[in-house]
């Protein structure tokens, strides 16, 4: 579980918490009272489905989020049945209620700036890393299951 953690501190905490608080306070303050409680709203609803994907990494995975201790079993489960990239959609969510918190245009630009880079980085290098340890089990989640938003259902 320590690898679990350590790993949500390392790589989600810093670009959804730590970077984004570090940018708001070295900004000259803009707090709306207004907004600070729907921002909050958000920014707990993205922390929930980050940490929600951490648990699903450890527990139907075997493993973590990290580079250096990935998942041994590809994760179906939980916010994974609706979307191959929740932890990501999560972490944009924070980022954005931070923007909403604070007004702040800089964590804005951050947030799609970070979003761009999550594109990326799935494309280059997670989905082919699924693709060689997966094989057919990703070749079919892959066809069942949206990179980034759920699909509507049909009713």
């Amino acid at each position: 579980m320590w690898r679990a953690l350590l790993a949500f501190l390392a790589l989600p905490g810093m670009v959804a918490f730590a970077v984004p608080l570090w940018l708001a306070w070295s900004e000259p303050a803009r707090r709306g009272a207004a907004l600070w409680p729907a921002a909050w709203l958000v920014v707990l609803a993205g922390a929930s489905l980050l940490l929600w994907c951490v648990r699903e990494f450890y527990v139907a995975g075997r493993g973590t989020l990290a580079p250096w201790s990935p998942p041994r079993s590809l994760v179906t489960s939980g916010p994974y049945r609706l979307s191959r990239n929740p932890m990501y959609i999560g972490a944009i969510v924070v980022l954005l209620g931070w923007a909403a918190l604070f007004r702040s245009r800089t964590l804005l630009g951050y947030a799609l700036a970070v979003a761009i880079a999550f594109h990326l980085r799935v494309q280059s290098s997670e989905e082919p890393w699924a693709r060689r340890t997966f094989g057919a089990d990703w070749e079919d989640y892959r066809a069942r299951v949206p990179r980034w938003l759920p699909r509507l259902r049909k009713s």
